[in-house]
């Protein structure tokens, strides 16, 4: 634990900075081979926020509608038609959950995408249900050790809470096995865990100053954490070339010239 709509095509087009050799590997990442500085990461996001922010407030938009769906469908099915009461809710809420998981993993990749500057398009959001069973039984799983490891003296569980930060994406992305995901993660973040943690602490702050103004600051620091993720999860495990859709030699970035 040492230190370690489819949117529409802009006219700005610039070569993908992706390339196989430059970023990480799960064999690399098992060994602690991988960048990770806390300021070149934020440092990276901040830079890539730009023409990105658009893309993810849409994206955001779209879970808010989607969730709203899901809540008045189900709603009207188990309260109003088949009263089921505290059952309808559960079910309701376990419902919502397989829905939503899938579709908050998409965003994921869509940090993915844009930590290499390749083509974003914010309907793939919603191209994760297939793996929606994995995502909400790792889930399920990491909450459960996570909760024996709160209990037994909470420092277990603080460790695993780093530890498998990585595990759903690489479910997702790399298409593991659950355990499989959850060991990677750890074995990996474990060889820079405390660099992991003060990363985690460091965009916490940034994130709560940025509420500060009304909230007005997440405009920026939401897509900036959410590109810090995914570049982290570059540089540890690289990325597949079916995530950037088989083409990582061109990208078109999307302008944003309202919010800055």
């Amino acid at each position: 634990m040492s230190d370690v709509y489819q949117t529409p095509e802009s006219n700005l087009m610039q070569q993908s900075d992706y390339n196989d050799s430059e970023y990480g590997s799960i064999e690399d990442a098992i060994t602690g081979n991988y960048k990770f500085e806390v300021g070149e990461v934020i440092s990276e996001a901040w830079g890539k926020t730009k023409g990105f922010k658009r893309i993810f407030i849409l994206a955001l938009i779209l879970i808010i509608v989607t969730q709203m769906v899901v809540m008045l469908v189900t709603g009207i099915i188990f309260n109003a038609i088949l009263d089921l009461g505290i059952a309808g809710a559960l079910i309701q809420q376990l419902l919502l959950l397989l829905v939503i998981m899938p579709i908050q993993m998409g965003v994921f990749l869509l940090g993915i995408k844009r930590s290499v500057n390749a083509d974003v398009n914010v309907t793939s959001i919603f191209n994760h249900f297939d793996k929606t069973l994995k995502i909400f039984l790792t889930m399920l799983l990491m909450w459960i050790i996570l909760t024996i490891g709160f209990l037994l003296f909470i420092i277990p569980g603080i460790y695993l809470s780093i530890a498998y930060f990585m595990a759903m994406p690489l479910v997702v992305e790399k298409d593991m096995g659950i355990w499989e995901a959850m060991e990677t993660s750890r074995k990996a973040i474990t060889k820079r865990w405390f660099t992991m943690f003060l990363y985690c602490i460091v965009m916490s702050i940034i994130m709560f100053i940025s509420m500060i103004p009304l909230g007005i600051g997440l405009i920026w620091t939401l897509p900036m954490a959410m590109i810090g993720y995914a570049i982290i999860y570059r540089n540890m495990f690289g990325i597949n070339s079916e995530t950037l859709g088989g083409d990582a030699s061109e990208s078109y970035v999307e302008a944003d010239p309202i919010v800055r």
